[in-house]
């Protein structure tokens, strides 16, 4: 393999301004090196002058994977198309493999950006507001209201599957240190935290409407959540309870327990969650599952612009 040609280097601060060198040598990369047609070339400078108008002062070096998600959530907000939204990141990854040749960048963040397959597969999230009417769904009347409500609170609380919430022991809860032991795909275990309106639900249910339940079963089950002949709460019947509550509070007639768990991950990325963090939280053995929830909340963007724009 023929070694690279060694092109001219711009200055090693990359911010503002001066970016415009280091475009303008990333341009003469693409022609010199990836033989790419001049077309493909202008059209990939168009997209970095784009990217620079949004980068204004700020270092490249110091961009974090959410401040990439901003700038795909800002390109959507500027109402461009979808292919033209998926070049400008194809762009952004070969600009920034650049900079690691250069030795600029350690590594390529550009990367963990998803591809337009995998925006057009962002799942239905709630806004909190939805959230709190879909949780407030049981009531008195109901046949297991402080049971139904642990359920929901869990759901939303920890962002578990169905599968997992069902599979849940008593001896998981950890409710005096704040946690639950979830087991996920693969037999794995994960710690996932819990927040006290989830804890007091679960608290109301077992002291109360649980024990009810465990005396039905000649055996009773160990697990968190029972049936009506106490047995462990099933999978299919944690979809029917979601069902419910989501057609009597009027949230979302299509939603389901997963619904839940993409509202949980897009709140928590949107409260300044790292994505790592996400990603173990949920239990997802690729970053590359957890970075859809980067392109669903473009408020937050809308959110910066109002808070440090002096005209917003």
């Amino acid at each position: 393999m023929p070694a690279r040609k060694q092109l001219s280097r711009p200055q090693a601060r990359l911010d503002g301004d001066q970016g415009l060198g280091w475009t303008e040598a990333f341009a003469r990369y693409l022609r010199s090196e990836c033989h790419l047609a001049g077309n493909t070339v202008a059209a990939y400078q168009r997209d970095l002058r784009r990217f620079r108008s949004w980068l204004g002062d700020r270092s490249i070096a110091k961009l974090t994977i959410r401040d990439l998600a901003d700038y795909v959530a800002w390109l959507h907000a500027a109402k461009l198309a979808a292919s033209s939204v998926a070049r400008h990141v194809v762009a952004l990854r070969m600009f920034f493999r650049y900079l690691q040749l250069e030795g600029f960048l350690t590594e390529n963040l550009a990367e963990l950006l998803g591809s337009q397959k995998l925006w057009q597969r962002v799942p239905e999230v709630l806004s909190s507001k939805a959230v709190t009417q879909f949780l407030d769904g049981p009531e008195s009347e109901d046949r297991f209201p402080d049971r139904d409500r642990a359920l929901l609170e869990m759901l939303y609380a920890t962002g578990c599957r169905a599968s997992e919430v069902s599979n849940l022991r008593l001896q998981d809860m950890r409710l005096e240190e704040g946690y639950c032991v979830c087991v996920g795909k693969g037999n794995k275990q994960r710690i996932t935290p819990l927040g006290r309106p989830a804890i007091d639900a679960v608290r109301t249910y077992v002291r109360k409407e649980r024990k009810q339940l465990a005396t039905r079963a000649a055996r009773p089950d160990e697990y968190l959540f029972l049936s009506r002949s106490g047995r462990r709460l099933r999978r299919e019947a944690i979809w029917e309870l979601v069902k419910k509550y989501a057609v009597r509070t009027g949230v979302s007639t299509g939603m389901g327990p997963h619904t839940l768990r993409h509202s949980f991950a897009t709140h928590v990325l949107a409260g300044g969650a790292d994505l790592r963090q996400v990603q173990e939280m949920l239990g997802h053995a690729s970053i590359a599952t957890t970075q859809i929830y980067t392109h669903v909340d473009p408020s937050r963007l809308k959110k910066i612009h109002e808070r440090f724009h002096p005209r917003a």
